[in-house]
């Protein structure tokens, strides 16, 4: 009875409950932002991908987050760098972000995962915050233009990797010394703060004023 009812004031005050050997469940704080930046990149990749079909059936469709020539997302949608699978980058993104979705939903649920199942999920991750760079690089350097529901897709796999990144230290399905568990402990957030100021930096650098020109 009183595991029960310490477990349940963990979870109110946003910490990860006490979990059964060999699984893990998140707080309620962490399955809130899986299920905030699942939908947010999944709301952009829907939105990309029905422009993308606009624009299949009409070169000269102007999708409405082309705002000006820096601030153009059919200049991203006519790149090559949109295609890099073979197929348009946002379907990629319809899938992955839906299952980030659904992870949320079972850890308010009340699901447990085992350690395999998170660091699988942290590998993605690693994949989507490798991507989500080189389609940041090739934006500002190559393709020349910025295309805003990618940026809200970048913020979002950078936060859920952080936070799920952040999740498996402490829990210790992800070997690292001592310090750096006590860092995850209390300053989680300042590591994703830094990332996306970076990427604000790197692209006022870029454009600076241009942006809204």
């Amino acid at each position: 009875m009183s595991k029960t009812m310490s477990a349940n004031d963990d979870a109110l005050d946003g910490q990860e409950p006490t979990d059964a050997p060999g699984a893990a469940g998140g707080s309620r704080a962490l399955a809130l932002l899986l299920l905030i930046t699942g939908a947010a990149g999944l709301l952009a990749s829907w939105v990309i991908t029905i422009d993308k079909f606009e624009l299949l059936k009409d070169p000269n469709f102007t999708p409405g987050c082309s705002i000006n020539p820096i601030v153009a997302c059919g200049s991203i949608m006519k790149s090559e760098q949109a295609e890099a699978f073979g197929f348009p980058n946002p379907m990629l993104g319809l899938v992955t972000y839906a299952i980030i979705i659904g992870v949320g939903m079972s850890l308010l649920a009340g699901a447990r995962f085992p350690r395999w199942y998170w660091l699988t999920m942290n590998a993605g991750m690693v994949f989507g915050v490798g991507f989500c760079t080189w389609l940041m690089i090739q934006s500002l350097y190559e393709i020349n233009a910025l295309c805003l529901w990618c940026c809200m897709a970048w913020v979002a796999t950078l936060l859920m990797f952080w936070y799920v990144t952040s999740f498996n230290v402490r829990k210790g399905f992800l070997p690292a010394p001592g310090w750096v568990k006590s860092f995850f402990e209390d300053f989680t957030w300042a590591l994703p703060v830094m990332h996306i100021g970076v990427i604000a930096m790197l692209i006022l650098t870029r454009w600076g004023a241009d942006l809204w020109a």
